[in-house]
């Protein structure tokens, strides 16, 4: 049975606002974890805003292995969503594994199959800085859980999910999928997000950072 506590704990963590100028960049430490990395490339990708790319590439990392029940369909899948600016790699952080992947943690990677994608827009993922720069679609949370959607269904071959839990914007995501597609996962766990428009600060930033990216010429 999946534990809360631990989980819910992470929460706080999750929403901490790092220093805004750090002193030195930290070196991303290697994973003790044996995480794997993959691409699932979705062909002929059509976006809300009925543009499209010829190929969406989808970058993730998975820790365990797939179980099959009876009927030979995946039963074990747990798919954990990171927030704005983030990739799925950093689950793979002490702060975040060494808390949830061990022997007996919530989840244990000898019961379940972990799959930690990049969304639409971040690390390795499709995304504007590619190249298109200002001429990639223009997409949105429905956007990026299709996507997902499609690498879990599509790509992997999963039925139904055991779990889908995000932090943050991911933790958005995780409600987009309780509406969009509420039979896919057994369990949603959205965590440090609320179910309503974003607004005050958070907003805040978000449009200037929008305006001064637009604003920028080479950026075109």
């Amino acid at each position: 049975m999946l534990s809360l506590l631990p989980l819910l704990l992470l929460q706080a963590a999750s929403t901490q606002t790092p220093p805004l100028t750090p002193a030195t960049k930290p070196v991303p430490a290697v994973s003790k974890w044996p995480a794997r990395d993959a691409q699932f490339t979705i062909q002929d990708f059509r976006f809300r805003s009925g543009e499209a790319l010829p190929e969406l590439r989808i970058n993730y990392t998975t820790l365990g292995s797939p179980h099959r029940n009876a009927k030979g369909e995946i039963d074990n899948a747990v798919m954990v969503l990171h927030g704005t600016g983030g990739t799925g790699r950093q689950f793979l952080a002490p702060q975040f594994a060494d808390e949830l992947y061990g022997p007996g943690q919530p989840l244990d990677i000898k019961r379940y199959w972990i799959i930690l994608p990049d969304g639409i827009g971040h690390g390795k993922s499709s995304k504007p800085s590619d190249g298109l720069h200002m001429r990639f679609p223009h997409y949105d949370y429905t956007d990026m859980v299709e996507a997902q959607y499609r690498l879990l269904h599509d790509g992997l071959g999963i039925r139904r999910m055991r779990l889908i839990m995000g932090t943050s914007m991911g933790c958005m995501h995780s409600l987009v999928w309780g509406e969009t597609r509420p039979d896919f996962a057994r369990a949603l766990m959205p965590l440090a997000c609320e179910p309503v428009e974003i607004a005050g600060l958070n907003r805040m930033w978000r449009k200037l950072a929008i305006d001064g990216i637009e604003a920028d010429p080479v950026w075109a």
